[in-house]
């Protein structure tokens, strides 16, 4: 089926992960249209903060290397502004589907939640496009040169699975970083990944943010236990919605 794909991320327009990503999605046969921030803008979830006065955004054309006549566009916008400008025909016609990464870094857990990728994934969801958002889990001590084709080639196993989903539904897909890894596993969230992030005070007026390791045993079928084993992991996400289980 063909469609209208956006590639975006939270790591920003020169990140390697976005165009293996949007390589991958042209080789799949549908049109692409790349827009991702023009400085990286992790851990922003779906804000729609913009660096721009009056309401108006910068937006720089951009050549990326290997995707010749695919329009790219630097936006000094966090990711989720972006999709949400996209849905609204800001980059030609909205997208049917928002595929957000290749991020440098896992999203596993209920702390996707702060993800500007996953954010960037809910956003298409709220404004009608299906959408996947995939990581590669590159760890604390990332290697010179993380497996992104590796990424992309089990997120390519996924691309006609999204398309024939419901519109809005999104899908988040972490993948470790080996040159060859299996199928996605089915997975739901961990209350917490292998790492989480932890404030601690520096003095008076300064906080610090830090990563830790999470010690203990991660819930088996969870998201982050499969994927500290090894397998790619997929989970099905519901963006923002009522609760109708809450009296009030």
């Amino acid at each position: 089926m063909s469609m209208r794909a956006l590639i975006t991320n939270d790591d920003g327009i020169s990140s390697a992960g976005l165009v293996a990503l949007a390589r991958g999605a042209v080789h799949h046969g549908w049109t692409v249209v790349v827009a991702a921030p023009a400085a990286e803008a992790s851990g922003t979830s779906a804000g729609l903060s913009a660096a721009g006065d009056d309401g108006r955004i910068a937006v720089e054309r951009r050549e990326l290397p290997d995707l010749p006549g695919v329009p790219a566009h630097a936006v000094a916008a966090h990711p989720g502004l972006i999709v949400l400008a996209a849905a609204q025909g800001a980059f030609g016609d909205p997208p049917d589907i928002v595929l957000s990464g290749v991020n440098h870094g896992a999203n596993v857990g209920r702390a996707v939640l702060h993800s500007g990728t996953v954010g960037a994934a809910l956003t298409a969801s709220l404004n009608g496009a299906r959408a996947l958002a995939v990581s590669l889990d590159v760890g604390l001590e990332p290697r010179p040169q993380p497996h992104w084709d590796a990424a992309v080639a089990v997120a390519a196993t996924l691309f006609e699975r999204l398309a024939a989903l419901p519109a809005g539904s999104v899908l988040n897909l972490n993948v470790p970083d080996r040159a060859e890894v299996g199928t996605p596993r089915r997975a739901g969230l961990a209350e917490f990944g292998t790492v989480r992030s932890r404030v601690e005070h520096a003095g008076d007026g300064v906080i610090s943010l830090a990563a830790v390791v999470v010690e203990g045993e991660l819930p088996p079928d969870s998201d982050a236990r499969l994927l500290a084993e090894g397998h790619p992991t997929v989970t099905a996400l519901r963006s923002v919605t009522e609760d109708p289980d809450v009296r009030l």
